[in-house]
C-alpha cells in the first residue's frame, strides 16, 4: 500500500510538472506574441568558433586607425563587446557589470587578457569612446588596463560586418532615435574565434574567469545563460522601460520559474524514492 501512495504522489507531482510546462508555453507563446515589431530583427545568435575578419578598420579613442586582428597576439584571448556610447541606460549596466566581475579576478585587462569595446552607432566618434574609456578605468583603476581596454568607432560596413560574424542583430528605432539591442559579451581565443557567449548584465568572476581561461587555452564553449535584455523604448526622461519591454521581462521571468517549478518536483520525487529506499533496505 505505502509503494502505491507513492505512485499516486508521483503520478500528481508528474502531472502538476506537465501542467507548469504547458503554462510555460503559453506564457512564451504570449510572450511571442508581445515582442514589439522591431525586437523580432534584434536578438543574438551563437556563432561559436566564428572567426572575426582581422582585417576590418576601426578607429581608436585616440583617433588612430587600427584592424580588429590588431587586438589578438596569438597568446592571450580577447573580451569582445558591442555597445554604443550614447546608449540610455543597458550599455552602461553591461559594461558596469563586466567591470563589477572584472574587479573580483586576479587576472587583468592587459595583462592576461585584452579587452575590445565596439560602438555600433557609425555617427560616434573618438572623443566619445575617449571619454567613455576615462570613466572606466577610473572605476577599474588596475595598472595597464589604459592599454588594454580599447574602445572604437567605426564605418557601418564594418561594423555591421563584425556584429554579423558573432551573431549581434541590432535595429535602429528612429522613433526614439536609439539602438535596440541585447546584452552581450563575446569571449575570443588568441587567435580570434568565438569561444563563449556570456549573456546580461552581470557576470559573476568566476565564470568570466572560467570563459577567459577556456578561451586561453583554444577551448570552444557553448552558449549559456542565454537572458537576453533588450535596449528598447527606453525613455530617458523617467529612466524607465515602455510597458511592452517590462511585459517581455515579467513575462520571461514568469516563465523561468514555472520550468524551475517542475524542474524541482521532479527532484522531489527522485529524493523521496531514494529515501524510502534507504528505509527499505535499513529495515
Amino acid at each position: 500500500m505505502p509503494t502505491l501512495k507513492l505512485r499516486n504522489t508521483t503520478w500528481i507531482v508528474a502531472s502538476s510538472a506537465c501542467a507548469l510546462l504547458l503554462a510555460a508555453g503559453a506564457a512564451s507563446a504570449q510572450l511571442a506574441d508581445q515582442v514589439p515589431p522591431a525586437l523580432e530583427e534584434v536578438g543574438v545568435e551563437a556563432h561559436l568558433d566564428a572567426k572575426l575578419p582581422f582585417d576590418l578598420e576601426f578607429v581608436d579613442e585616440h583617433g588612430v586607425g587600427v584592424k580588429i586582428g590588431d587586438f589578438f597576439d596569438g597568446d592571450r584571448p580577447v573580451i569582445l563587446t558591442l555597445n554604443y556610447y550614447r546608449c540610455p541606460m543597458l550599455c552602461g549596466l553591461q559594461l558596469n557589470g563586466v567591470v563589477e566581475g572584472l574587479a573580483d579576478l586576479d587576472w587583468s585587462i592587459g595583462d592576461q587578457f585584452e579587452m575590445v569595446t565596439v560602438s555600433i552607432d557609425p555617427r560616434e566618434t573618438p572623443t566619445l569612446a575617449r571619454e567613455k574609456k576615462q570613466n572606466y578605468l577610473k572605476w577599474y583603476d588596475r595598472e595597464g588596463a589604459a592599454s588594454g581596454w580599447h574602445f572604437l568607432t567605426g564605418r557601418q560596413d564594418d561594423i555591421v560586418r563584425l556584429a554579423e560574424t558573432v551573431g549581434f542583430s541590432y535595429t535602429y528605432d528612429e522613433s526614439s532615435g536609439q539602438y535596440a539591442h541585447a546584452a552581450a559579451i563575446f569571449v575570443c581565443t588568441p587567435d580570434g574565434r568565438v569561444a563563449r557567449y556570456l549573456y546580461g548584465i552581470e557576470y559573476p568572476p568566476k565564470r568570466l574567469r572560467l570563459a577567459l581561461l577556456e578561451a586561453s587555452e583554444g577551448k570552444i564553449g557553448n552558449a549559456i545563460d542565454q537572458l537576453i535584455l533588450y535596449c528598447y523604448h527606453y525613455d530617458p526622461s523617467d529612466r524607465s522601460y515602455a510597458p511592452a519591454a517590462m511585459n517581455i521581462m515579467r513575462l520571461g521571468g514568469g516563465a523561468t520559474a514555472l520550468i524551475l517549478g517542475s524542474s524541482l518536483a521532479v527532484f522531489w520525487v527522485r529524493d523521496a524514492r531514494r529515501k524510502r529506499r534507504e528505509r527499505n533496505t535499513v529495515s
